[in-house]
């Protein structure tokens, strides 16, 4: 938890996008993060704004560029929804606003170059919302293979299992590689610096909802990540975790592993007649919330020091060209190598 400094002024953020995790951020930002105050929230839903801007004490607006336009708003938080994320960031930067943007930061190398190089020109911090990077458990894993306990890194593993699917009409294509796997590739990468991916093969299926797949909707996948230091990562997710959400991590090197990730609720376990017990979280929102309020205190850290933030446009650039080697990869059915430089379009 970050305490205020007294003789500091808060930073004034506004939120663009008041659906379930702009909902989760703007309510840390009210309540839990002391460098900031929430100023305004922009979605140009009918009433999405002022149900979620009224209990916090910040106004409501339709429009985001009524937001952005605003002379009391330092900084932008976007949530909205993906496909808008790149013009969004393009737009906030073009307004002297510094930006924190939900994963993916664009739809493709192409859109998150445009960020990237908008944030630069403006001379703005520019944050991506990786959040397991955060957690206590992930950072404690980095900071142990930073300290050679592990050795060298040699088998890698992420696991993203989501309770379910409310609605699996409303799930856009690929959302498992661009939504999903995306967190677990980046903290693969994160957790074996200096060390880039070279190859990756993915299979994907659609287990949970198979009357959709024609629809699109993978939500089953598998990733395999080769390193050019040797390690060989997987990757896998699920959307169908009956017993809550389950994010996991582990490394495996030349001396020795570090494991972090649990599902559980607490540390409490009841024994009964029926057997053993633990209560789990079923949300990101409720797993992450300390990782959650952490990754916007340091985008706030960053905005009042004006220097580049702990996670940058360029590492979404690197996790988002895994995400869409792993979409190639299920398309052709063989390993592809991540894509180094821009690209035109996003895979439909």
């Amino acid at each position: 938890m970050v305490v205020r400094d007294a003789g500091a002024e808060p930073v004034r953020i506004g939120v663009v996008g008041a659906g379930r995790i702009g909902t989760s951020h703007a309510r840390l930002l009210a309540e839990r993060v002391p460098p900031a105050e929430l100023v305004a929230v922009a979605d140009p839903r009918p009433g999405a704004a002022v149900a979620l801007a009224g209990p916090l004490g910040a106004r409501a607006l339709t429009d985001p560029a009524q937001l952005l336009a605003a002379d009391d708003v330092d900084a932008v938080v976007i949530t909205a929804s993906t496909e808008a994320h790149a013009d969004l960031v393009e737009a906030a930067a073009a307004a002297g606003k510094a930006v924190f943007c939900e994963k993916p930061a664009g739809l493709s190398l192409a859109d998150v170059d445009r960020g990237i190089a908008a944030t630069d020109r403006a001379g703005v911090p520019f944050q991506v919302g990786f959040n397991r990077r955060f957690d206590r458990g992930f950072a404690a894993a980095r900071a142990a293979v930073d300290a050679g306990l592990v050795g060298t890194p040699q088998l890698m593993r992420s696991v993203t299992r989501d309770p379910g699917l409310a609605n699996p009409t409303a799930v856009p294509p690929w959302t498992v590689f661009r939504l999903t796997l995306i967190h677990d590739v980046d903290t693969l990468l994160w957790l074996n610096p200096g060390a880039e991916p070279v190859s990756v093969y993915a299979v994907a299926d659609a287990l949970v909802a198979p009357d959709f797949k024609d629809t699109g909707l993978l939500d089953t996948a598998v990733v395999v990540i080769r390193f050019d230091n040797g390690a060989i990562a997987t990757a896998e997710a699920s959307f169908s975790a009956a017993y809550g959400y389950d994010v996991r991590g582990e490394v495996f090197g030349s001396a020795g592993m570090v494991t972090t990730g649990d599902a559980a609720r607490s540390s409490l376990v009841r024994y009964d007649a029926a057997g053993r017990h633990a209560d789990t979280v079923r949300s990101d929102v409720e797993l992450f919330a300390d990782a959650y309020t952490a990754e916007l205190a340091e985008f706030c850290a960053a905005v009042r020091e004006g220097r580049a933030p702990a996670v940058t446009g360029h590492d979404a650039r690197r996790a988002l060209a895994v995400a869409l080697a792993c979409i190639e990869s299920v398309r052709t059915g063989l390993p592809v190598a991540p894509a180094t430089g821009p690209t035109p379009a996003a895979p439909r």
